[in-house]
């Protein structure tokens, strides 16, 4: 009975692949709507990763100039007698 199954199951599986395999017509009506949202998409991941980007990279050059900011006028606080706490 077990082969028996297994020959079931695989001609299932075959006739399955069968019919999803064999292309038909559509008959279907793909209008400009669908063209402007996929170009809109396309436009908002493409900006969405040009962003990230350059998040990664302005983010750590901005924390840079800060901490040479910070120095300097911590500097010039000390070099005037005030104390920078």
């Amino acid at each position: 009975m077990t082969k028996t199954l297994i020959r079931l199951a695989t001609l299932l599986t075959l006739a399955a692949a069968g019919v999803v395999l064999v292309p038909s017509d559509a008959h279907a009506y793909i209008g400009p709507g669908v063209g402007l949202t996929a170009v809109g998409t396309l436009v908002a991941f493409l900006g969405a990763v040009f962003f990230a980007l350059i998040g990664f990279i302005w983010y750590p050059i901005k924390r840079l100039l800060r901490a040479i900011r910070g120095r300097n006028t911590s500097g010039d606080a000390e070099a005037e007698g005030i104390s920078a706490s």
